[in-house]
């Protein structure tokens, strides 16, 4: 069966009697693995239960193109100890290239630093869980992550030591 629908017009023309401010529009135009590491330094039977530290970092940056383009890194670590021994270490830079319209500037950051993050992770997770298994170990599930806690977070960080956040 085929659909011979058109899809419908992503910019649809603006009335210029209509007053109002056009939508906020956030598209993923890309997304993909900037770097992945995982290290295997000692396969030995774990007799207890691993230790995880797990580190999470988001970042954003203008698009050397411009027209509201924008990436999106999200940047997820792990490393697992038992018995005093390193396990593995594994890190991924997950990336998306995103397109922003409409965007108030102080809904900038929030887009870039939140709602970007939260559309990448659940990729970036299923990625640092099948690299742990494919290394020996079980998936490594990572919780779900409050990407507006992390943002605010960071904002309180950066108040403190006088600095912007990062973007």
């Amino acid at each position: 069966m085929t659909d011979t629908s058109a899809p419908g017009n992503p910019n649809p023309p603006q009335d210029p009697n209509d007053q109002k401010p056009a939508a906020p529009v956030m598209r993923v135009l890309g997304q993909y693995v900037k770097d992945l590491s995982f290290e295997n330094p000692g396969h030995a039977p774990v007799q207890s239960q691993p230790n995880i530290d797990l580190g999470i970092d988001v970042g954003a940056t203008p698009h050397a193109d411009g027209n509201g383009l924008f990436e999106v890194s999200l940047k997820l670590s792990a490393k697992a100890l038992a018995d005093g021994k390193v396990m593995f270490i594994s890190e991924l830079d997950y990336a998306g290239l995103f397109q922003l319209q409409n965007v108030a500037q102080d809904q900038l950051e929030p887009m870039l630093l939140i709602e970007a993050p939260r559309l990448l992770f659940p990729f970036a997770r299923r990625i640092i869980a099948e690299i742990t298994r494919e290394g020996g170990f079980p998936p490594l599930l990572i919780d779900p992550v409050d990407f507006v806690a992390l943002y605010q977070a960071q904002v309180r960080r950066a108040n403190t030591a006088g600095t912007p956040t990062q973007q």
